[in-house]
């Protein structure tokens, strides 16, 4: 579809868009968002789809190419951190203690200083996630 401004030029529509990142095991991937965190997702054309509030976030396969995410590629707003944070890891998921830097984590694994609480983790791939606290 295309969009036409206010001097008649016609645009592509590029409201649209999705983000993505890449992981090294398509099928890991499906598990740790389906099965552990209880996300709606589908596989096409081997790719992942995760589908959330309103938006989808691709996860495309790049095998032994894969280099983990070095920032948070997906953020989850909660209510509850630290309940979250407990729940998450009673199935399961690892959570990352920082020490020593600005974004330094207590012993429940979740930064309490310099804005609102979060808490980070991985995926299967070693991407950065994230539930914070919602605003």
């Amino acid at each position: 579809m295309k969009q036409r401004t206010d001097e008649g030029v016609v645009m592509a529509d590029l409201s649209r868009a999705f983000s993505g990142f890449s992981t090294d095991d398509v099928p890991a991937a499906k598990a740790f968002y389906s099965d552990l965190l209880g996300l709606d997702v589908t596989e096409e054309n081997g790719m992942l789809f995760v589908h959330l509030d309103g938006h989808d976030v691709l996860i495309y396969p790049k095998g032994s190419g894969h280099t983990p995410a070095t920032y948070t590629v997906l953020n989850f707003p909660v209510e509850d951190v630290p309940g979250t944070v407990g729940e998450l890891r009673e199935r399961g998921v690892q959570f990352e203690r920082y020490e020593g830097t600005p974004a330094q984590t207590d012993d429940d694994y979740v930064l309490r200083s310099g804005g609102p609480l979060v808490a980070w983790f991985t995926d299967p791939a070693g991407n950065i996630l994230s539930v914070v606290e919602a605003s």
